[in-house]
């Protein structure tokens, strides 16, 4: 399995009832795992037949708030069809509301909103079950920064980019990584804009063989020591990306899915 695979993205809810019942109906999610805390619930969703580097949604629900700020510096996350048409109608006779549909979108792609206000873009593929998490889309100030990170942090290559007129996006895994991996996709718009952060959106998580000798691999090559292992019970650690995006290095042991053959 590839080092530093994203295993889950994870999404602030409101209504957590609301959100489970949203994406097993209209994605045909299942779950994964749920831990219960005093103050929030964690439940860890995805395809039945995720694959083996595939991720998770990660939600939270915090019990003292239902409200949250979605900001602009996360994007969405992209679920996988064969046919994004077929998939659009499907979403709408479902009941889900229309919000971008393919011919808005060139016919290669289109968007919906989960009940929190997260968009959810659908994207045609050849690989990987169908709603499986194709990619998840951050906003980044400074591309080239940005690039350097992923790549010399975490040994990232590229496995595609769109560069237009105003903005250039860039998608990011490790290298060897499986189709079927989610990849992150970098969005750098050209007109020196900044962003807000909000409080809707939590973080990325990739997994790790060893989670203490990874960490120190990643503090060695200047990642930022943010939340360290011992601090988190050496069950994962966290650092941040150039823009403050929070990304948490995951011990597998912790990881909702059993991947061991």
């Amino acid at each position: 399995m590839s080092e530093f695979v994203l295993d889950h993205v994870m999404m602030r809810v409101g209504d957590l009832d609301a959100s489970l019942d949203w994406y097993k109906t209209h994605l045909d999610y299942v779950e994964y795992g749920r831990w219960e805390a005093d103050t929030f619930d964690i439940v860890y969703l995805g395809p039945e037949d995720v694959h083996e580097e595939g991720a998770l949604l990660e939600l939270t629900y915090n019990h003292d708030t239902d409200e949250y700020d979605l900001g602009d510096a996360w994007g969405h996350i992209a679920v996988r069809v064969e046919d994004v048409y077929d998939a659009y109608e499907e979403l709408m006779d479902e009941g889900v509301e229309d919000y971008r549909d393919p011919d808005s979108c060139g016919g290669s792609y289109a968007f919906v909103k989960d009940p929190d206000g997260h968009e959810v873009e659908i994207v045609e593929r050849d690989h990987g079950a169908k709603w499986s998490l194709d990619h998840t889309m951050i906003r980044v100030e400074d591309a080239d920064e940005q690039l350097g990170f992923w790549t010399r942090k975490f040994e990232y290559e590229h496995t595609g980019r769109w560069e237009a007129d105003t903005f250039a996006n860039y998608f990011m895994k490790p290298e060897g990584a499986a189709d079927e991996a989610m990849a992150v996709e970098l969005t750098y718009n050209y007109d020196g804009r900044t962003y807000e952060f909000g409080d809707s959106w939590g973080h990325l998580a990739v997994r790790t063989d060893d989670l203490v000798d990874d960490w120190e691999t990643l503090v060695e090559r200047e990642a930022e020591d943010y939340r360290d292992p011992e601090s988190c019970d050496y069950d994962y650690a966290f650092t941040k990306d150039p823009d403050g995006h929070e990304i948490e290095v995951l011990n597998p042991a912790e990881s909702p899915v059993d991947r061991e053959d």
